[in-house]
């Protein structure tokens, strides 16, 4: 080989797009801040924590993964925000390189059968990933269980991982780099994901929300930063937090404004360590009846195609 083609090999590049899709509470969301390295995507226990579509980028050693995180595909509901919800995951399939579908486990339900029937019409390869197999007390159903899934289409790979622990996400990785196509980088190499400083924020809260009072409020709830301005070493945040009950309010302030100086206490420090800042955070909780029903209201918030 001449020095020419050494220098040719040498600077192919690859890259391409992998949509992360499932139906809620699977670890979607764990599953790319894991890949990345990073949080970028929010995570609780409660089903449908993902709410948009979110950008990850991964560059190294001349390829770029840029994934995109997907709210749960689950059966339509009335509410406009959720109709939103299943835009954003179905939009996620087109025009991608790769999907990875992701269960849990060895559970089986209509809404994995509703994820299928989407990545049953994708032209590009799918791989199934089983996720949280750290939980399973007998690893040795997997093999039945992979031999079952195998037969509901063909998918190109299928990888027991746990998300969680990292347990054969490196596996994975490698399945998705073998799958790259040749192609030129969309990101700055130092790039981690699309999305605003402002969004990540709001992200951040609603997190908060959802930990601390996931049974109490449920979905109904949004954060919308009003104010992000840097003040030389200080970072001065400001976030609206709508609810659509004067109830859910009181619940979000609690006793004398307990709850929600704990909502801000928590949040403040998570977004210490993600703008590397001193974080000044202020919120406020504000009725806005039916806003998760109502289209104009979701895209002034930014749920926008």
């Amino acid at each position: 080989m001449t020095d020419k083609q050494k220098d040719d090999q040498a600077e192919v590049t690859r890259s391409g797009y992998v949509a992360i899709v499932g139906r809620p509470n699977v670890g979607k969301s764990t599953l790319l801040n894991r890949i990345l390295g990073q949080k970028i995507s929010i995570t609780t226990r409660k089903p449908q924590t993902t709410r948009h579509q979110i950008i990850g980028v991964k560059t190294e050693q001349g390829s770029q993964v840029i994934y995109v995180d997907t709210p749960g595909l689950h059966r339509d509901r009335k509410e406009a925000l959720n109709r939103y919800m299943n835009r954003a995951a179905s939009n996620a399939l087109r025009d991608v390189d790769l999907v990875i579908f992701v269960i849990d486990r060895t559970a089986w339900t209509d809404e994995d059968e509703l994820v299928l029937a989407k990545v049953n019409q994708v032209r590009c390869p799918v791989i199934l990933v089983i996720n949280k197999v750290d939980k399973l007390k007998d690893k040795d159903i997997l093999l039945p269980v992979i031999k079952n899934l195998s037969s509901h289409m063909s998918f190109a790979e299928i990888i027991p991982v746990s998300a969680s622990k990292g347990d054969n996400v490196d596996l994975l990785e490698a399945a998705i780099n073998s799958r790259l196509p040749v192609g030129i980088h969309y990101f700055p190499e130092d790039q981690i994901t699309d999305r605003s400083e402002r969004f990540l924020a709001a992200e951040v809260i609603r997190e908060k929300i959802m930990r601390r009072l996931g049974d109490e409020i449920p979905y109904q709830v949004t954060v919308e930063i009003e104010q992000f301005r840097s003040e030389g070493k200080l970072l001065r945040i400001s976030g609206l937090i709508l609810v659509q009950r004067t109830g859910q309010k009181r619940i979000i302030i609690g006793n004398k404004g307990e709850q929600l100086k704990a909502i801000g206490s928590d949040a403040r420090k998570e977004l210490e360590k993600l703008f590397a800042s001193k974080i000044m955070l202020n919120l406020w909780v504000k009725v806005k009846s039916g806003w998760s029903d109502d289209e104009r209201a979701l895209k002034s918030l930014g749920y926008d195609d």
